[in-house]
């Protein structure tokens, strides 16, 4: 008997072995429990709503949750070590996570654990954190079990209460746009025109605003450094006084002109999409893609590794 054949009959004993219990998992009323399928019917999307923090906690968890908003709206103040900005969570999932189209939070806890194309593996919730952490915010991962860590996801689990696991709300996400090409000439016309009297002309933020390209925004390994990406979040919230006032043409070229600039490198960003496809629009050589219009990149020269959130290891593929 050869290899093969001796790996078949293994796989079949075992299976074999865990017959009962294999046979149990895949009886429909032991694969969600009563209580969730009750919630799962009842759920909808269009009248659910997140529910308010109590700014006075009552308990633990309360003064957990409510110090989890705290670090999300002041990130560079409360975790300087951990951010490479100026930037804080809040900066682009806007009105503490809530603001549909806006990459918002809530019912992001409902989602997770899942998989995630542009690591090629299952993650949970806090790599998904440590991905702001290290990209958006061009700084170093937080330690899953710290204090930090824990607050923030109690915020998100708090906030995504009544959601079913696996369900979506209302705005999630960014809405994908239509495929056009941004001219970054136009988009620095539109830039003076509309962006630069809160992120300045040289583009680096003013007070609580943020940089949009140079040593203090965010990295080319966040997602805003997509030109689709940054056009949706452009098309759908900016101006901040004004939002949805430009065209999606202009939200295109005010986001080539933006991703065309200087930005902090994201070290490990080869490695990205590990099993393809990769999206056109993504500004840096990985596996079987070629750079899309590459900025300029300001290297990490302050421990690098701390910017590197190791990827699970999958149960498909050997290590």
């Amino acid at each position: 008997m050869h290899s093969g054949q001796w790996i078949a009959v293994g796989l079949l004993g075992a299976l074999a072995l865990a017959g009962c219990s294999v046979q149990e998992a895949n009886r429909p009323d032991s694969v969600v429990p009563a209580s969730q399928k009750t919630a799962s019917r009842g759920w909808s999307a269009d009248s659910w709503q997140a529910p308010m923090v109590d700014s006075t906690p009552d308990d633990q968890y309360e003064a957990s949750v409510y110090r989890g908003l705290a670090l999300l709206t002041h990130t560079q103040d409360s975790l300087r070590a951990y951010v490479g900005g100026n930037l804080n969570c809040t900066s682009c999932h806007l009105e503490e996570g809530r603001r549909a189209n806006a990459a918002p939070l809530v019912g992001v806890f409902a989602r997770y654990p899942r998989y995630m194309d542009r690591s090629g593996a299952v993650v949970p919730v806090e790599d998904r954190v440590n991905y702001c952490f290290t990209r958006s915010l061009a700084g170093s991962k937080l330690p899953p079990d710290s204090r930090e860590m824990q607050d923030i996801v109690a915020y998100l689990a708090f906030i995504s209460q009544g959601v079913p696991n696996g369900e979506h709300v209302r705005g999630e996400g960014m809405p994908k746009m239509p495929a056009l090409v941004g001219d970054s000439a136009r988009g620095q016309a539109l830039f003076v025109d509309n962006c630069a009297r809160c992120h300045a002309n040289n583009g680096g933020g003013m007070g609580p605003v943020p940089a949009l390209w140079g040593a203090k925004s965010f990295s080319i390994g966040a997602s805003m450094a997509r030109q689709e990406r940054a056009a949706s979040f452009i098309r759908h919230n900016m101006p901040f006084d004004r939002p949805g006032s430009l065209s999606n043409q202009q939200a295109y070229d005010v986001a080539a002109y933006i991703t065309s600039m200087t930005r902090p490198d994201s070290p490990g960003k080869e490695n990205d999409w590990p099993e393809g496809p990769v999206p056109n629009d993504v500004p840096y050589n990985t596996k079987g893609h070629k750079a899309f219009r590459p900025p300029r990149l300001l290297p990490r020269t302050t421990n690098a590794a701390a910017a590197i959130v190791n990827v699970p290891a999958s149960v498909l593929r050997p290590q």
